[in-house]
């Protein structure tokens, strides 16, 4: 007989996983899929460790690790940097990477090149485009090619400067309307989940409940079929901005300026390093070392 038929990339497994658990319709005992970014091997390591379903490579990086004022200077040297690290840390997860402004505004051909980095060089699983129905083009030529597509409506870091700023979306008739209409739109472009950015929770629960695939919310309420935060907002490592949607459930920053701070007493006062953290010689070498060094001070006299 011939040979079975090779098995699917593991990004297909990955996305497919994610599309195909029960939906959340407050049907009781549904499955809601958790999301965190993260930008390097360690947290990508502990975020697997966690179970977290899906590791968003976010262009948060830029803020958050190279000192952005917002996401809109991330460029697509700065993502692959970040997403390859990710990709050493987590072999399991649903890892998912932020395509940087520009990379995919330009020309279906430069998008798809741009995409095509993230899963062949870096190891991602899918790519996370932000938009409205006016990307709905880009998706679909994406997907076409195999890379798996995230969307990304409501709020858009990358161009929020243009649009009024950091503000509440789904708030009127009109843009209520729009938001469900993209989110149909963008899912007919073969989008496999959407994430709702700070939309009122009501318009996030008529999306969620006008499309097949997953929305992921943050800011957007409880009834997303799951939720994603900043890794370094819900452990407060990042406060130059704090969205009050932020759940803060460690405060790793007040931990290590602590452990900095005592570190360095112990270092001034000669407190460390100790005994303990200490080693030793054999003696009887360091006592030939000692002779040796001896009788040559003792021939320079």
């Amino acid at each position: 007989p011939p040979p079975p038929p090779p098995p699917p990339p593991p990004f297909f497994q990955a996305h497919h996983a994610i599309r195909d658990q029960p939906r959340s319709r407050g049907l009781g005992d549904v499955y809601k899929r958790q999301a965190v970014t993260a930008y390097d091997y360690t947290f990508a390591k502990l975020a697997e460790l966690a179970n977290i379903d899906i590791i968003l490579v976010g262009d948060s990086g830029a803020m958050v690790m190279f000192g952005y004022e917002n996401t809109t200077p991330a460029t697509m040297e700065e993502m692959l940097l970040m997403t390859k690290a990710v990709s050493r840390g987590a072999k399991k997860s649903l890892l998912v990477a932020d395509m940087p402004f520009m990379s995919y505004h330009v020309s279906i051909e430069e998008s798809i090149r741009n995409a095509g980095k993230f899963v062949k060089d870096s190891g991602m699983d899918a790519v996370k485009l932000e938009g409205d129905a006016d990307i709905a083009k880009t998706i679909r030529a994406i997907t076409k090619t195999g890379i798996p597509v995230m969307a990304h409506i409501g709020l858009k870091p990358q161009t929020a400067k243009s649009w009024g700023g950091y503000r509440l979306q789904g708030t009127t008739y009109s843009s209520a309307k729009k938001l469900i209409e993209d989110a149909q739109e963008l899912e007919s472009a073969g989008a496999f989940c959407i994430v709702l950015e700070m939309v009122t929770k009501e318009i996030s629960k008529l999306i969620t409940e006008s499309i097949s695939i997953p929305t992921i919310g943050i800011g957007s309420g409880s009834d997303c079929d799951g939720q994603i935060l900043v890794l370094h907002d819900m452990l407060n490592l990042y406060d130059s901005i704090k969205p009050s949607f932020v759940k803060q459930y460690a405060d790793i920053k007040t931990e290590t300026l602590k452990a900095l701070t005592n570190y360095k007493e112990d270092v001034v006062s000669g407190q460390f390093p100790d005994e303990k953290h200490s080693t030793s010689i054999d003696s009887s070498e360091l006592n030939k070392l000692k002779k040796y060094f001896g009788r040559i001070k003792q021939a320079e006299i």
